[in-house]
């Protein structure tokens, strides 16, 4: 598997994001989703980042959006025919570390209450909960986490 920072607007990528969408979509009302687009994704303070397996077919993929004091980890996702083969920790992994490089001290996320496996992820990946952050509204149906780097 190889991981490495690459243009969202790819259609094998746009592909995974709207596996994502169909996937959380029915999970949540329209008001509590807070996923970000591809144009937002292609912004100069993102880094995103895609697995791709053997084949060179986009498996996986996350990003972190670079803001002032905390990198905020968006859209990950790995295809369930990937799932429990480590793909989500490498790109985690990978994304961390590009954003420790440029010096980010500080990762935060919002998911939610129905992905008790993410949830499961994140706390195992070092993720503790917090309060709301940033311009998030009040939603009961919001997990806030964070984990300092190093």
């Amino acid at each position: 598997m190889q991981i490495a920072i690459e243009n969202p607007g790819q259609p094998d990528v746009v592909q995974l994001i709207d596996d994502l969408d169909a996937y959380q979509k029915p999970l949540y009302p329209p008001e509590s989703h807070y996923g970000i687009d591809i144009a937002a994704l292609s912004a100069a303070n993102v880094l995103f980042a895609v697995a791709r397996d053997e084949a060179g077919t986009a498996v996986g993929c996350g990003a972190i959006v670079m803001e002032t004091g905390y990198g905020e980890l968006k859209r990950m996702y790995v295809r369930p025919e990937h799932r429990g083969q480590g793909v989500a920790a490498k790109v985690l992994a990978f994304l961390e570390g590009e954003a420790m490089s440029r010096g980010c001290a500080m990762f935060r996320l919002e998911t939610g209450v129905s992905q008790p496996e993410a949830l499961s992820f994140y706390a195992r990946s070092g993720y503790a909960r917090r309060e709301r952050f940033g311009r998030y509204p009040e939603d009961p149906l919001s997990v806030f986490m964070q984990k300092d780097a190093g």
